[in-house]
């Protein structure tokens, strides 16, 4: 069971965390073990919205395999953001030294900064707040017009919506493609957002075009990745030709064609399950190829 824990803050969004939540939620639907707990300093927290939420005020006991989630707030400025206690900016440091994973929606990334763990890594914020995020935390490596970055298990996305792609992108990363384009579905949100180069995810970063031909095929590669899926029988599902569709597709994603998409699929998801200790002989097997020498071969070409 992998804990999800959302950092309340007084004045907070709740688009920041029910995006984030319903795929998280969603996610544990579909038997992926996810329980969600809602932490802040006082039981009862107001929202921008004028719903208040009610929390708990001890975390739950994390463990490297947890995530923490700040959502933003409404502010004019990070300056004048909510005060937030030591013991919560504590709970960020020692999960993160642990190994687990800490996330900013919009400006949440303003508590990660003042948890001292923007320093020396990539982040983003809201485009209203990002000149000031970078000044504030002169350390850090702003990314602007970007929808999240990535960086050392720091997580952080741009503003309210956004954090839904930042969710996804965790739930692609853990479970592999196939599993974030369900919960995509199950959302009715099409996964067709780039976050711009920064964004690591090859599902969503192929997704910004509008030919719902191709994100049919798509749909079926995410969610078949690792299995054979030859040219002509994805032309044949849409009923063109094969030459056809790889004209199409090259077109929509910027010159990738079928093969290379699941290709990227693959290797992304290989990457993660080599991370977490998987040898490269049995991440290739459980990618879907044959010969781990192809995997090997991919790596070293850098393929994405």
């Amino acid at each position: 069971m992998s804990h999800i824990v959302f950092l309340l803050v007084p004045g907070l969004h709740l688009l920041d965390l029910a995006g984030p939540a319903q795929v998280f939620s969603t996610a544990a639907d579909f038997g992926h073990s996810y329980q969600l707990s809602y932490v802040a300093e006082q039981p009862t927290v107001p929202t921008t919205q004028g719903l208040p939420l009610t929390a708990r005020l001890d975390p739950p006991d994390l463990g490297p395999g947890d995530l923490i989630v700040v959502p933003g707030w409404r502010s004019r400025t990070l300056a004048a953001s909510p005060p937030v206690g030591a013991a919560c900016l504590q709970l960020l440091r020692d999960h993160h030294a642990q190994g687990g994973t800490v996330a900013g929606v919009c400006a949440g990334a303003e508590l990660l900064g003042r948890a001292g763990l923007l320093d020396g890594r990539r982040c983003t914020t809201h485009h209203d707040v990002q000149d000031e995020l970078a000044h504030r935390y002169p350390k850090a490596s702003v990314v602007r017009d970007v929808l999240y970055t990535t960086d050392d298990r720091v997580v952080t996305s741009a503003g309210v919506a956004s954090g839904i792609d930042l969710a996804l992108h965790l739930i692609a990363t853990r479970h592999g493609p196939g599993a974030a384009a369900r919960v995509a579905r199950d959302m009715v949100v099409y996964a067709r957002r780039n976050g711009g180069e920064p964004q690591t995810s090859a599902m969503l970063r192929a997704r910004s075009h509008f030919d719902d031909t191709v994100h049919r095929v798509q749909d079926l590669l995410d969610t078949r990745f690792d299995q054979p899926m030859p040219l002509r029988a994805l032309a044949a599902a849409e009923g063109v030709s094969e030459r056809t569709l790889t004209r199409l597709f090259t077109r929509a994603t910027g010159g990738l064609t079928p093969l290379r998409y699941q290709q990227a699929l693959r290797l992304e998801r290989a990457e993660y399950l080599i991370g977490h200790g998987t040898t490269v002989d049995a991440a290739a097997r459980a990618v879907g190829f044959e010969d781990p020498r192809m995997l090997r071969r991919l790596r070293a070409r850098g393929v994405r």
